[in-house]
């Protein structure tokens, strides 16, 4: 059952050990930013126990460029090439069952356009007594904090936009969701929930993940600065907030990927047809603005309906099931 919001769970009064985490990095043809990333990780102290890294079928040179840091990274390297790309569903997937199959009792998820701050991981296990499911905070590529909406409204299965940003002298603050680009999760809430669903492939993934989470144990989001962002993204400035650039893969995803957010509320009892609806629609709307005030055009909107046509089949699926939970 669901925690309390803001209750925190006790797991262990032991001590965090560093050697018990793994990074788990999902690459794409992108050797300059992972370089910046394994480049912070030698920075590290303390370092984790593993670093695993899962390449999606790299066409550049990012085998070689894993091959160089192996025997200067500082802690064990693990390495997984897929024969094709899988998204960053199917890499994180991979990347968690390769760390939960290396008895790690913590896995630590960041995308390759990320760096580590060097105090990073021992920022993040001092909240590792209390909970079992951890979003730092990030800085953005700019230095300024970014700005990540960690509470989704649940009948509509969609980000609350203005979330409070503020924390108070708890350090905390409850969450339902979850990034990929920094989750923190423990061994024990991995077992219960499974693996990620590979078949999201972009998009919804790690917000579903986190919100499976959230109804295991109370997940948090903390008031430390662990990673910071090395890649640029074209946005649009609202004043409150910022609307990133976006792709037609995203918008077809956005829209299709729905479909699994419907499939998994129905699974677990929670699926409302009109406040998910509307969920979608909005969704939709998003979308449409997206293109006219960040990418200022409307090419793109076909990839939109695509998605939603797509998912009415992954809706009517009488053989879909939940990815299901792990053997301790």
């Amino acid at each position: 059952m669901p925690q309390p919001a803001g209750s925190p769970e006790m797991t262990s009064a032991t001590a965090f050990d560093p050697a018990t985490a793994t990074i788990a990095i999902v690459t794409y043809n992108r050797s300059g930013l992972l370089t910046r990333l394994l480049e912070s990780i030698i920075e590290m102290d303390p370092k984790p126990g593993h670093v695993v890294i899962v390449d999606n079928a790299s066409t550049d040179d990012t085998t070689q460029v894993v091959e160089s840091f192996r025997e200067r990274l500082g802690t064990e390297l693990v390495y997984r090439r897929l024969d094709s790309n899988t998204g960053g569903s199917g890499g994180f997937s991979e990347g968690m069952r390769v760390a939960y199959e290396l008895g790690s009792q913590w896995m630590w998820l960041m995308d390759d356009d990320v760096e580590v701050i060097p105090d990073g991981l021992a920022k993040m296990g001092r909240w590792a007594p209390k909970f079992r499911s951890i979003q730092g905070r990030r800085y953005d590529y700019d230095g300024s904090e970014f700005y990540w909406q960690y509470r989704i409204a649940e009948p509509l299965a969609i980000p609350i936009p203005f979330a409070p940003a503020g924390f108070n002298a708890s350090g905390y603050k409850p969450m339902n969701s979850g990034c990929f680009e920094g989750m923190f999760i423990h061994r024990d809430i991995v077992t219960q929930i499974g693996l990620p669903d590979p078949r999201f492939f972009i998009y919804w993934d790690d917000q579903m993940y986190g919100w499976l989470a959230s109804r295991k144990t109370a997940s948090v989001i903390v008031d430390e600065f662990v990673l910071r962002r090395t890649r640029e993204i074209k946005q649009h400035d609202f004043g409150v907030r910022h609307m990133n650039a976006s792709s037609n893969a995203y918008r077809y995803y956005i829209m299709r990927n729905r479909a699994h957010l419907k499939n998994y509320y129905r699974a677990f009892g929670v699926y409302r047809p009109v406040p998910f609806a509307l969920g979608t629609a909005l969704t939709f709307g998003k979308e449409l603005i997206r293109l006219l005030l960040v990418e200022r055009t409307v090419r793109g909107t076909s990839n939109l309906f695509r998605g939603l046509r797509d998912g009415r089949k992954i809706a009517r699926d009488r053989s879909w099931r939940p990815m299901p939970a792990l053997t301790a």
